[in-house]
């Protein structure tokens, strides 16, 4: 009992503002209920910078608070303001070291800056706890193969897509490797496969196309 509710608490200190490492609310239930509305309203109108400063005076109250450091590294991280967000997602993942949710969400920003090795280490921490992750399992694969580390994203791919056989984004995701292989015969196989179970890839049809005219290449190419 004692476990649970000391289990209950720090889940609390993370989440919630009672114990955000004050002695009492500095703000009201009703300021903080009110900011997090008025940014969803704006972040829903893409409006993201003014959805960030509708959560500021949260964040000056509550600087350490999970939730809040949360929700501005994934607006800072839709603005485009990166360096922001990493600032709130570190943070995110300070208060709460074991949070799987937090890492996945630093791991979308790095992807976007395309610092593959960092995802790597991330999405690794991640299946160390969890380690059928999805998201982990998916984005550790796009690292893996943009460092070129086929055989290792290949593992990975195939691992998920035995548990998952006609998911579309391992299933592009292996073809993008074969492609990287120059196989683009397996490619091509694959892209019409996804479109099979998804008709409206885009993906999938410009590799497609482009596993098409590789092929339509090769066959002129003088032989050795």
């Amino acid at each position: 009992m004692k476990l649970i509710v000391a289990t209950l608490v720090i889940g609390l200190a993370i989440i919630g503002f009672t114990f955000a490492g004050h002695s009492g609310e500095l703000i009201s239930d009703k300021e903080v209920r009110k900011s997090y509305f008025e940014a969803y309203k704006y972040e829903k109108l893409q409006n993201y910078e003014g959805a960030t400063k509708a959560l500021l005076i949260v964040l000056q109250n509550y600087p350490k608070n999970y939730t809040v450091n949360m929700r501005l590294g994934w607006l800072y991280y839709l603005n485009g303001e990166y360096a922001n967000a990493e600032k709130h997602y570190k943070t995110a993942i300070e208060v709460a070291p074991s949070s799987v949710e937090a890492k996945l969400n630093y791991t979308l920003l790095l992807l976007a800056q395309g610092r593959y090795e960092e995802v790597e280490t991330t999405a690794r921490q991640v299946l160390q706890v969890d380690y059928g992750n999805y998201y982990a399992n998916l984005r550790l694969a796009v690292a893996l193969r943009m460092q070129m580390k086929y055989d290792q994203a290949e593992e990975v791919v195939n691992g998920m897509l035995y548990l998952y056989p006609t998911n579309v984004y391992f299933l592009v995701e292996l073809g993008l490797l074969k492609v990287a292989r120059c196989e683009f015969d397996k490619a091509k196989r694959l892209f019409y496969d996804v479109l099979l179970f998804d008709p409206g890839n885009v993906a999938a049809k410009q590799q497609l196309e482009l596993a098409e005219r590789q092929m339509g290449l090769s066959e002129f190419r003088p032989s050795r």
